[in-house]
């Protein structure tokens, strides 16, 4: 059931919002398509990480936990994408992100990039990982949805003009993008492979080329 009023939300967090939920509440549309992200290149990716992801995902299939595809195939992606951005981004993992409790904009994200190089605290997040749990890629979209609701909430109240906020929802094998523009959420309706590796690395990296990264203190 969509919960209308934010009161209700009060003490809960991110992974409890269904996508009826957070649309009711944040008052968003649901715009879904195919390829939204058909702009983004293909990355060159690093040798390293070729050979980390061939060494690791049929392990992490093997082991199939939610924590052997975090620690072996998606934070490994990740980091991939701080070295492409040359490291004036930064990456958090399982980090608190509380920005509005009243509103259920609260709890851990399981993984945040941020335009600035500080590592120490999240200073302008623009893409939200969630990983998918159950390996259920639809099930972690309200999730992911609600985060990137506080993303924005939170660089707006540090007065930051960030003109959209990313989000993906992943297996580690299978990955899901989505943008938040206004009050309209961008879903592409594609699975991409992990097999495509080029082409979720360059989506990602596009999200982050979006926003400029902020000047260094």
């Amino acid at each position: 059931m969509a919960i209308a009023n934010p009161k209700e939300k009060t003490n809960v967090s991110y992974g409890e919002f269904s996508i009826g939920d957070v649309k009711a509440q944040f008052k968003l549309q649901l715009n879904e398509g195919q390829d939204f992200f058909a702009a983004a290149a293909l990355a060159v990716v690093s040798p390293l990480l070729r050979e980390t992801l061939a060494e690791n995902v049929a392990l992490a299939l093997a082991i199939s936990t939610e924590k052997a595809r975090s620690e072996l195939i998606i934070a490994p992606v990740l980091v991939e994408i701080r070295r492409q951005a040359g490291r004036k981004i930064s990456l958090f993992s399982g980090v608190e992100f509380t920005v509005d409790p009243a509103q259920g904009l609260n709890g851990v994200c399981d993984y945040l990039l941020s335009l600035s190089p500080e590592q120490l605290t999240v200073e302008a997040p623009v893409v939200t990982v969630v990983e998918a749990k159950n390996d259920n890629l639809k099930a972690g979209l309200g999730q992911c949805i609600a985060e990137m609701v506080a993303a924005r909430l939170f660089n707006q109240r540090c007065g930051r003009d960030i003109a959209q906020v990313f989000g993906a929802v992943t297996t580690g094998s299978l990955w899901k993008f989505m943008a938040l523009a206004g009050d309209i959420v961008s879903l592409d309706l594609r699975e991409y492979h992990i097999s495509e590796v080029e082409r979720i690395v360059g989506i990602l990296v596009h999200m982050v080329q979006k926003n400029p990264p902020l000047p260094s203190a």
